[in-house]
This record gives structure tokens, sequence and C-alpha cells, in this order.
């Protein structure tokens, strides 16, 4: 058996980041703060897409975040990727959750892909295609956006994709060299800005539905591919997450990301592809935090002198830090735990920390404004640009809380099939 490909680097329940981790949070945290956070406002007032956090990110090595070493990248797991996407947030909630897209397709190639069950033949074809995406990645600066919301009234949800069903409103056509693709996703970030984009498609046929899923790389400029509407949100507004319209677009064989099926089986085997949005969402937190105590301290640029009342505003200020510490503990254990076919109560845990994170980050972001007064709701200040991000979080699929809610206690009472008593049984 390989070996656990996100807890290679520290064993379970060592929380402690490795040396090696600890290079990369610092490195994270540095481009956040003198880098990413000057220019957030800017991007989020004109919903503008952060391309020089992009070139910020490819100068200090970091789009090869999640490109294994051997293909000159960083190497980093998905644990250390969680820990860096964390920082980064702290910056522009939107880069970092735009940054999940791109690193989730390195992982689901590299490190995950490693982890699952593909004949020599195959794994052998995988090697060869990914060699040549990662060596973009890495020399050329390229990134990828991940296309995977349909709208709800197009294609069939395959209630055999286990988190939540999953619509397949794309389809491939098998061609002579490769595959016709159709199909129009919604609220595709980094949409006509990305080079390349990873995107689910179901092969036309009459197999099983895992074994025709597909994840196909598109590029940008291919015909018939656009990208229509405006893009005009409430939060998240540096993500232009503007709708696909795949109009037949021929892909060729060798433009898969991973080889066919294993899209289908990986989305089932490691859910924690799903948890990866918490990352932001923890680091939007403790932006909130610590600029609502710059606010109240006078040590943020524009705000009033130290307040007078900070004393009074004190409990609220440990509630603060308790909501974030104690997402932060949970969501740190389940990372710890990620793996191919992890337990059942590893995999209820996790949906326990998304959950946890998408509640606590709404009600800091939010405590955070009120604590500080009414000029925190100014938009000359962060403040309200995080509670409005952090909004996000709830709505993003495959894991809302109504669909992991409804796994979580499905899977406790043993009506999916499946039994799991409470976390730690």
């Amino acid at each position: 058996m390989v070996q656990n490909v996100v807890s290679a680097v520290s064993p379970l329940m060592d929380l402690q980041p490795s040396s090696r981790q600890r290079e990369l949070i610092a490195l994270a945290r540095r481009l956040a703060r003198e880098r990413f956070a000057p220019r957030a406002d800017r991007h989020d007032r004109d919903a503008s897409f952060p391309f020089d956090d992009y070139a910020d990110l490819r100068t200090e090595g970091l789009l090869g975040l999640c490109v294994p070493a051997r293909y000159d990248g960083l190497g980093a797991d998905y644990e250390t990727y969680c820990l860096v996407a964390e920082q980064l947030a702290q910056g522009n909630a939107s880069t970092a959750l735009t940054f999940n897209m791109h690193c989730l397709t390195m992982l689901m190639m590299g490190p995950i892909a490693d982890n699952m069950a593909m004949p020599p033949a195959v794994r052998e074809r995988h090697e060869r295609l990914r060699a040549a995406k990662f060596r973009e990645v890495v020399e050329d600066g390229a990134f990828y956006g991940q296309p995977h919301s349909e709208p709800v009234e197009q294609g069939e949800t395959d209630s055999k994709l286990g988190v939540g069903g999953r619509r397949f409103g794309t389809t491939a056509q098998k061609v002579d060299g490769g595959y016709m693709v159709n199909g129009r996703k919604f609220f595709v970030s980094l949409a006509g800005c990305a080079p390349y984009y990873a995107t689910p498609a179901i092969r036309l046929g009459d197999e099983p539905w895992i074994e025709r899923t597909l994840y196909l790389q598109i590029p940008k400029s291919t015909p018939g591919v656009s990208f229509p509407g405006a893009w005009d949100p409430m939060g998240m507004r540096a993500t232009v997450s503007r709708d696909m319209l795949l109009e037949n677009v021929f892909v060729p064989d060798d433009a898969e990301v991973l080889p066919p099926g294993l899209f289908g089986a990986m989305y089932n085997a490691f859910p924690y592809l799903f948890l990866s949005f918490s990352a932001t969402f923890l680091g939007l937190m403790q932006a909130a935090y610590d600029d609502a105590l710059a606010y109240l301290t006078g040590r943020m640029p524009g705000a009033p002198i130290p307040h007078t009342e900070i004393a009074a505003k004190g409990p609220a200020i440990a509630e603060i830090l308790f909501a974030i510490e104690s997402a932060r503990a949970i969501f740190y254990r389940a990372i710890s735990e990620a793996e191919v076919d992890a337990p059942l109560e590893a995999v209820q845990r996790a949906r326990a920390a998304h959950v946890t994170v998408q509640r606590a980050v709404v009600a800091v972001t939010q405590e955070a404004i009120r604590v500080c007064g009414g000029r925190a709701f100014l938009k000359r200040y962060p403040l309200e640009r995080y509670a409005r991000d952090a909004r996000a979080a709830a709505l993003m699929r495959p894991w809302t809380q109504e669909i992991a809610m409804q796994q979580a206690w499905e899977t406790a009472l043993g009506l999916n099939g499946q039994r799991g008593g409470a976390a730690g049984a």
C-alpha cells in the first residue's frame, strides 16, 4: 500500500507544523500581508481578477506548491496546502479561494491519484500526461480553474456519486483523437483568467456512470469556449466567477487530467476535496479578528484613537477568539486525518469541521463589525469586505450545511448503508 498522501509530514494528532510547513506558512503570511492585502480593496471594488497576486505566487514558486518535488515543484501535500491557504486568505480571500482550484487540480493529478487503484498501463499513461502538465505550471506559470458547478436544471444527478449527488450537464462524445464536449458551467472562478480549466464531463455511452466520468484540461482559448454574463456579486468579487459555455469543444485524448473513470472514483474515495474550501474561510476569520484588534487599539490606518470602551468590548473579543480556535482545532484535526478511503469516523469529523467553519466565519466577521462600532461598517475599512466574503462559505457545493448535515446524521443512524458512531468511537 502507498503511504497516506496527506499526513506523511506530521503523524496523526501531532498538530504542530513541521519545519518545512513553518517555512511555507511564513512565506504565505508575508505575501498576504505585504502584497495581497494592500491590493485587496481595489480588486473587491472593481470585481477584478488579482493577476498581480498570481504574479507574486509564480515568483515565489507557489504555483508549484502542490506539484510533486520530482517534477521540480514544492511537493506540498493536502495538509500543507490547507495551512498555506489559511495564510493567503488573510491577505485576499478571493485570491486564496481561486488558488484552491489550482492546487486541488495539482493534488488530484499528483499524490491523490497516486493513492487510487489503476491498472499499470493506465498509471504509466497518466504519469506521462501529468508530467507535461506539471512542467507547464513550474516552467511557464500555468494555473487552473475548476468549473465543477452546473445549473440545477441541466443534466442528471447520479446518486452513485455519494457526496450529495453530482450533476453532469456537460457531456463528452468520443470522437477520433479525443472528445467533443458540450455544456454550461456557472460560478466558474477564474473565468476567462486562467490559462486552463480542469472540467468534469460525462462520456456518452451505456457503461456505469463512474466509468464514464472524465476530467479534462480545456485551454481558455479553445474554439467554442466562452465566458458570458456579468459578474457583480455581494462577496468574493475578485474570484470573477462568470459562466463558462462549451459549444462543440474538441478536447484531445492527451488533455485528460485524470484517466477515464478516476474522477468519479476519487470523488467518492477522497471527500476531503470539499473540505479544502474551509482553509480560506478559516484565514478570513483570523483576518477579521486581527483587524478588529488593530481597529480597537488605534493601529489600523484611519481608525479612531484607542477605543475608550475597549474594556467593555473585551468579552466579545474573547468570544471571537474562542470561536476561531475551536474551528481551527477541529479543522486541523480533520486535515491531519485526510487520506484516500478514510475511516468513516474521520469523514464524519471532516463534515463537522467544514460546517463548523461555515458557521463560525459568518458569526465572527459580523461580530467583528459590531464590536468595532458603526464606522467599521464603512468601506474604507476591510471588516465589511470580510463579512461579505464570509457569506460565500455556506453556498459552496457539494458540502453545503444541508448536505453535510444530512450525510452526517444518515451515516450516524445507518440509513445510507453505513454506520458511524460519535467522533473518536
